[in-house]
């Protein structure tokens, strides 16, 4: 597997956390689950390689130009044959000012950008086939990702408000009051909902269990900690709390989960 990150152009730093290349190296068939993030993504599948999803225990095949919802439950992904893929890593509150749809739409959906923005996506995924090096292909992806930020920069001031109030999330595990964040920007409990509903598609609340649950899983990751040492750090009540809220996102507990038994998914999608 080969796996590179590219950092974006000055311009669009604020609202894209990176742009990544994926390859495969073999066409065997692999079966994944990626697990609850907070990020949207779009995905441009450049190879012969196929992506299937599960929905509702039925294997669906994901379309050549992917939009990633918000995971909220695990989602179980299988890939066949050699694949060749192009993605955009949104911020967990930018993704909706590229897009004209309520984001809680996609939640734990994968949509096809063709569909809901057309001839431009389908233009721009052609183009990407043809680039051969990278770095042109990244030129055309903030080349489309500019044009549509022109149409749609009336909503950076919110959508600014939005991420500051994540960071400020990210940064703090005891802030987890809505009505406190919400005073310090003077702004209703209720409007802050709203606010994230429409810039992330997720309730502040669902928002930072999911936050919460990607550091544990980082942490568990660099093995590095006890449990009741992870909880605490995390910001969990106790360690049944933070058991509770791991098995809800990952569908098993902390000790049954096996870094190396999901490769794929942490790399793709929602890290």
């Amino acid at each position: 597997m080969k796996y590179k990150e590219i950092i974006p152009g000055e311009r669009l730093r604020p609202f894209i956390k990176c742009y990544y290349s994926f390859e495969s190296e073999s066409d065997i068939e692999l079966d994944d689950t990626v697990f609850p993030g907070g990020h949207m993504e779009i995905i441009f599948n450049l190879g012969d390689g196929i992506w299937r999803s599960a929905s509702d225990g039925c294997w669906q095949t994901t379309p050549p130009v992917e939009l990633w919802g918000k995971i909220t439950q695990p989602l179980a992904i299988r890939s066949i044959g050699i694949n060749k893929m192009l993605g955009i890593k949104f911020y967990a509150h930018s993704a909706a000012l590229f897009l004209n749809e309520e984001l809680s739409g996609f939640n734990d959906q994968i949509a096809d950008l063709r569909d809901l923005l057309g001839h431009p996506v389908r233009t721009l995924h052609e183009r990407l086939k043809e680039k051969q090096d990278l770095n042109g292909r990244v030129a055309l992806l903030e080349d489309f990702l500019l044009s549509r930020l022109t149409e749609k920069d009336r909503r950076v001031r919110s959508i600014t408000m939005v991420g500051k109030i994540i960071r400020e999330m990210q940064h703090n595990p005891d802030l987890n009051s809505i009505r406190i964040i919400a005073g310090q920007y003077n702004i209703s409990s209720r409007y802050l909902g709203k606010l994230f509903l429409q810039y992330t598609g997720v309730t502040p609340k669902l928002y930072d269990k999911i936050r919460r649950f990607q550091q544990s899983l980082r942490l568990i990751t660099e093995n590095q900690s006890s449990f009741t040492a992870i909880a605490y750090n995390c910001g969990y009540f106790d360690q049944s709390h933070f058991i509770r809220d791991f098995k809800q996102f990952a569908g098993f507990t902390p000790s049954s989960y096996s870094p190396a038994s999901y490769p794929v998914g942490q790399v793709l999608v929602n890290s």
